[in-house]
């Protein structure tokens, strides 16, 4: 007997997370919702081809209005929320409401702490909640703690991951495969690191270093960006002396969207201009989408994490690298097969009772090394290198 999924909010990553439960989840039906019926008509079109058969089915839901929402939940196992994380604390009340199991792909960590108090509920209703997946945060702190099993004494994770296209063309060298108030979000504020044992916040853009990954990558830039670690600081704080996560772009991208920043571009609070009130943020957006965000993208993601620290009294450091692709024959670019695939694999764990019941966060749902299993799986390249002091 197979199971009954829900996936709102269909475009890019939530239609790669349904396609791995078809795969991966014994799915006998799965529910495509989206305010825009016509999406979610072509993702069930596009999945039912891949899939070769008949499986999943669309209609219209808005996440603004659970009401559309509710209705789809009745007898369903796991639900994946995929859409804008200011909806994810309602959409959790009400998987809980329905014992619905839920994962989602979060993206602001308030918005994440508020699910993960819930966790007397959702284990009263007998369910699983995980906020927060995806690449990162989601999968690179999985690598995280599988790096941390590597090193019997871990005092240091290091993380640093992106998303870049495999053809990179001046002057941007970027091309957006998220939603691009996803990426400026990252972009202003602060990150929260460990640093010297305690949680500590560390400004965007700071922390700048070069680093090489072989051809056809090459050399690039890691710098600071917001919440990319999610909870795991605080739920590692006192454990770890030090935790940092910084994102890879190509050469030259730093030093442009840091100008942006310090220009105001990144704003939230409107400012007048002849006497209109304007956000900077959104005229940023409204001039930079044309610029970065294609239908098609071929990408390229890739993630180097190290733990540091003794085994058995020496000292040794741990490396785990991911490299993936888009897939041609799928046509699912590498941000939405890291990104849907570990909420799908998470889903998939709830539903069958490897992550105990309750709200639980990414770093204590999983073991690393079982997420690490799950990705090769599904044909994602990992590899692992731990290096002993002579």
């Amino acid at each position: 007997m197979g199971y009954k999924y829900v996936v709102l909010g269909t475009g890019r990553q939530g239609l790669a997370a349904a396609y791995d439960l078809a795969v991966f989840g014994s799915a006998d039906a799965i529910t495509l919702l989206d305010i825009d019926p016509a999406v979610a008509a072509a993702g069930a079109e596009r999945l039912n081809r891949l899939l070769g058969k008949k499986v999943a089915a669309a209609f219209r839901a808005d996440a603004s209005d659970l009401s559309t929402v509710a209705p789809h939940l009745d007898g369903a196992t796991g639900l994946v929320s995929s859409v804008h994380y200011v909806f994810n604390l309602e959409m959790t009340k009400l998987a809980i409401a329905k014992k619905v199991h839920m994962t989602d792909f979060g993206g602001n960590t308030a918005v994440v702490r508020d699910q993960l108090a819930l966790d007397a509920e959702a284990a009263a209703a007998g369910v699983t909640i995980v906020p927060d997946c995806g690449m990162g945060p989601g999968l690179n702190v999985s690598l995280g703690t599988y790096v941390m099993s590597l090193v019997e004494e871990c005092d240091e994770v290091l993380i640093w991951d992106g998303g870049l296209p495999q053809q990179p063309k001046a002057p941007w060298n970027y091309e957006s495969t998220f939603n691009l108030g996803g990426l400026t979000n990252e972009y202003d504020g602060n990150a929260f690191f460990i640093r010297d044992g305690k949680v500590t916040p560390v400004p965007c853009f700071s922390g700048y270093e070069v680093l090489e990954f072989g051809e056809p990558l090459g050399q690039l830039e890691a710098f600071v960006t917001s919440g990319g670690l999610s909870t795991s600081p605080w739920t590692f704080e006192g454990r770890l002396k030090r935790l940092e996560n910084k994102t890879l772009r190509y050469p030259g991208h730093v030093a442009q969207f840091k100008a942006f920043s310090d220009l105001g571009l990144l704003g939230l609070d409107p400012i007048d201009v002849r006497g209109q009130k304007v956000v900077p943020r959104d005229v940023f957006h409204a001039l930079l989408e044309p610029q970065v965000c294609r239908d098609e993208i071929k990408d390229v993601c890739v993630m180097r994490v190290k733990g540091i620290g003794r085994t058995k009294g020496r000292r040794v450091e741990a490396v785990v690298e991911l490299v993936d692709r888009y897939d041609e024959k799928t046509g699912f670019t590498a941000m939405q097969r890291l990104t849907g695939w570990h909420g799908s694999i998470l889903l998939i764990a709830a539903v069958n009772s490897q992550v105990r019941r309750g709200a639980v966060s990414v770093e204590l749902s999983l073991p690393g090394r079982t997420i690490v299993t799950e990705c090769q799986r599904r044909g994602i390249a990992i590899t692992e290198e731990v290096k002993v002091a002579v």
